[in-house]
């Protein structure tokens, strides 16, 4: 499996070379044009980004009765988007790293998760929105392609999926713990002809189902206080966007709202799905498509493309393989 994605990697990063061969000229001219201080821009927004973030599990830590530190969770939630980066799993890597805290700190790892999921609920919830406009805004240009649509069914379905569990631990353990245990079946018959056993126990499916619910059922009496996280996740989304405007803004590349709206949607929408951790190779192979499909010419559409990554995602693994080290230390 490893060598498949390092040969996809490969291929999308070979293919941006060739195709951007015949460009070189015009992309070193585009170089030229940078501005310093946009690209700072760029990477004081992605700072702002890691402190909403941050501030996002603040609250729904003090909703589920959990004290912790501002700085804590800066580290947590640094750490945990290292882990996703390095590992595919759709957002839900990074529990473990909060998981491991609360084992650490004597509080119930259950609380650590449901923080985890309704962090990634709100987190797809507020990316559909954005997304549901990226696509309107594709299909008004005639460049929504099926492969798209594909990909936001997905994502999609991973949210309802996200929804339904949280709804079920709400109303029910029993019945949270019986979708749980269906879904560990279900993973298990996918992946056994790969691994030749089961990947995921039933029984702790049911016993972890009964020590999330007795929290997920308060929720509902707590469901004003679910509007401030969630509104955290939409001020995240619109960071991202900014960051991806002061990377055309760096390079002088002319662009509407309409072109960075869509540019970011399908970006992130294949940094979800994508089978490589956090889209490598997939995003920046898709992402310069996409910005030509929306107007910008080829050798803009790949810087502004390699910068947005560069800010995005380097800058973020940088700071979180350093959290990540930090919280080892403090074991």
């Amino acid at each position: 499996m490893q060598k498949i994605i390092f040969a996809v990697v490969i291929f999308f990063a070979i293919a941006v070379i060739i195709l951007s061969f015949g460009e070189l000229e015009t992309i070193l001219e585009t170089l030229q044009n940078a501005h310093t201080r946009y690209l700072l821009l760029a990477l004081l927004l992605q700072g702002a980004w890691f402190l909403v973030s941050a501030q996002t599990y603040l609250t729904i830590y003090h909703i589920l009765g959990v004290k912790d530190s501002l700085y804590n969770l800066s580290l947590l939630s640094a750490a945990a988007n290292f882990v996703n980066f390095v590992t595919p799993s759709g957002g839900m890597g990074g529990f473990a790293v909060f998981i491991s805290d609360a084992s650490r700190r004597g509080y119930s790892p259950g609380k650590a998760t449901i923080a985890g999921m309704i962090f990634l609920f709100f987190d797809y919830l507020a990316f559909l929105c954005v997304l549901a406009i990226g696509l309107f805004i594709l299909s008004l240009r005639q460049d929504l392609q099926l492969s798209e649509i594909i990909a936001s069914l997905i994502m999609l379905a991973i949210a309802a999926g996200l929804g339904v569990t949280l709804y079920l631990g709400s109303i029910s353990g029993d019945k949270l713990g019986r979708f749980l245990a269906w879904m560990a079946r279900l993973i298990n018959k996918i992946v056994h002809p790969f691994i030749h056993r089961d990947y995921l126990h039933e029984e702790r499916a049911h016993t972890f189902a009964h020590e999330m619910a007795q929290d997920l059922q308060s929720l509902p009496h707590r469901a004003r206080s679910l509007i401030f996280p969630l509104l955290y996740s939409f001020v995240n989304k619109a960071l991202m966007i900014l960051i991806l405007a002061a990377s055309f803004l760096c390079f002088e590349v002319p662009f509407d709202a309409g072109t960075v709206v869509g540019g970011f949607s399908i970006a992130y929408l294949f940094l979800v799905v994508s089978p490589t951790p956090s889209g490598i190779g997939i995003v920046e192979g898709i992402l310069p498509i996409a910005l030509s499909s929306l107007r910008v010419p080829w050798s803009q559409a790949v810087v502004v493309t390699l910068t947005y990554r560069f800010v995005t995602f380097w800058v973020p693994f940088g700071v979180g393989a350093w959290a990540l080290r930090r919280l080892h230390m403090q074991d």
